[in-house]
Formats: C-alpha cells, structure tokens, sequence
C-alpha cells in the first residue's frame, strides 16, 4: 500500500460515533449547510417504507434542527406499490421521466442518481440504496458527518461488514473479484476504501454537478475515480457504519455488474481502442446451454452544470 494512502487511512477514515447527534446539528447550524437524501428505488416496496420511516423519525423529526431537509425516493419504474409505501413513510416521491423530460431516460441507476440533482437542492446530497434491511439512521448521519464538521471533505463513502446469509464478509462479490483488483492496479491511491462500490455515500452538490455520471451499474466506480481526480484523494473520506444487509442478486446478475464495471474502468484508463460492449452469458435450457447476449452500459450523461435546466436554476 502506498504510504499516501496509510496516511490518508489513519486521517479519513472515522467511525459513525465519532461525531454525536448534537455536534452534526450544532456543525449545520453554523454553516447553513442543508442536505438531502436520496433513494433510488425499482421495485422496493418491502424496504424502502422502513428506510423513509427511520430518517424521517431519527433525522427529521422530533429534533432542534432537522439534520435532513430533504427526503425523495426516485422511482425509476416500479411495477410494485413502491412510490405508495414511500410516500406513506414521508418521503417525497418522484419518478424518474418527470424529471428533465427533453432527455429520453436510459435505464439504470447511475440515470436515476444524475437526474435526482434536478429533484433536490441540498448543499450535501446523501444517496442511499432502497434496499437494505434493519436500517440505521447512522447510515446518513455518519457519511454526512465529515461533511458538515470539516470543509476540507468533499466526498464521503459508508464502509461496513457485509455478510453472504449466514457468512461474515462474504457479500460484495463483485468488489472483491473486479473492483478491487482494478482500483489497486490502476488508481491504487484509492486502494483504502472498505466498500468502493456501496451505495451509500454522501458528496457536495458542488463536487457532483462537476462529474459525468455513468448510467448504470459503473456510477459509482466512476464516480470514485472522477473525484479523485477532480479534487484529489485528501478531499475524500470513509466511514464505519456498521453491517448492511440487503438482498444479494445471483451471479449471472453479478456478471453483468462486472462487466459494466470492468467498461467503465476502461473508459477512464483510455480514450481509445474500447472493450466490445456486450457479455454472453450461458443458462442450461433442454437442450443444453442456451447463449444470451447482453448489451453492457455505455453511455454517460455528462456533468450536470453543463444541462441547461440545471443552469437556470442556479441563476434563478
């Protein structure tokens, strides 16, 4: 390991009860700072109401100073009672193509997370993922932490334990056999992030309106990489959140994921001669292993300053 990045692990790297309630409240005071949170949501109608209930009760309500001013839940499609349970819950719902409907929306999540800097106004914008179990508040207030109480952080990722079922540690299949492997032989400076690809992290809307976005699975792999880069790796931090249990996808799904990762990598280390954009995956039908080709996410939507509607409001 680096000895930049030793450094950067003993100075950046905090645990969620390192900053109390109190202080993150008497921090946001001071500085005016306002946050929103964002779930991107496809079908999470068994999760999504638990996590909208948590932040609303522990982070909203019932204190001195809401330490959230905004909760939304993007809907990028649910054919479940999704938007209904998280509106119940208290979060402001928004579906995906109500928002900058001139761009015809492409599915995946790194879409959903670039168009929710249109939805929201927060200084600090937090993304959660919908899907997780036994939900702790500290997920937000420990990434949003650094971020109130030190200028100098621009980007804050959760890291956690992240169990397989019964087996410690053994979830996060695809960060350990592709992500990685990729950070460390190719941007080893952030070869100390626990949990590279988690969906849980929290960044100043002026860093992220800076950013291209990937439209899928590689959002935050390039994200990760991008910030790097834009604002260099004393500016990013980590912190320990606890476990995250959420549902585990099957590993042709995980394939999938590896690839549009392994593409986004790509596209960072070389503007030219680009991998083929497809994976042939096999499933065994009555007749022996059946192909299937999928295309993997290409696109990127470019830095949001740069959308006019994004400029307007800024004006405005």
């Amino acid at each position: 390991m680096l000895e930049e990045v030793e450094r950067w692990l003993a100075d950046r790297s905090w645990s969620a009860a390192d900053r109390p309630l109190d202080q993150l409240l008497r921090a946001k005071r001071a500085a005016g700072t306002t946050v929103s949170v964002v779930l991107p949501a496809l079908d999470e109608e068994a999760t999504v109401g638990d996590i909208v209930e948590v932040i609303r009760r522990d982070l909203i309500e019932g204190l001195p100073l809401p330490l959230v001013d905004e909760l939304v839940v993007i809907d990028s499609g649910s054919t479940d009672r999704t938007a209904e349970v998280a509106a119940k819950a208290g979060a402001r719902v928004v579906h995906r193509d109500e928002i900058l409907p001139r761009i015809e929306p492409l599915p995946g999540k790194g879409e959903v997370l670039w168009r929710s800097l249109l939805a929201t106004t927060g200084d600090v914008v937090c993304f959660v993922d919908a899907d997780l179990r036994d939900f702790s508040a500290a997920f937000v207030s420990g990434i949003v932490g650094p971020l109130l109480t030190d200028p100098d952080v621009q980007f804050v990722k959760a890291m956690y334990d992240r169990p397989l079922g019964d087996a410690p540690g053994q979830g996060g299949r695809v960060t350990e056999l592709v992500a990685r492997p990729l950070l460390n032989l190719h941007w080893p400076r952030l070869a100390g992030f626990v949990q590279p690809l988690g969906g849980e992290y929290a960044v100043r809307r002026s860093l992220l309106e800076r950013l291209p976005f990937p439209v899928g699975y590689g959002v935050e792999l390039g994200l990760l990489v991008d910030a790097l880069h834009t604002v260099g790796l004393d500016a990013l931090a980590q912190v320990d959140v606890g476990v995250r249990l959420h549902r585990h996808q099957d590993g042709q799904a995980l394939g999938r994921m590896a690839a549009a990762i392994y593409r986004t990598a790509q596209l960072r280390l070389s503007r030219g001669h680009l991998v083929r954009p497809e994976l042939t995956q096999f499933e065994r039908g009555p007749d022996g292993f059946i192909p299937h080709t999928y295309a993997v996410d290409t696109e990127e939507r470019p830095p949001m300053r740069e959308i006019e509607e994004y400029a307007r409001r800024r004006v405005a």
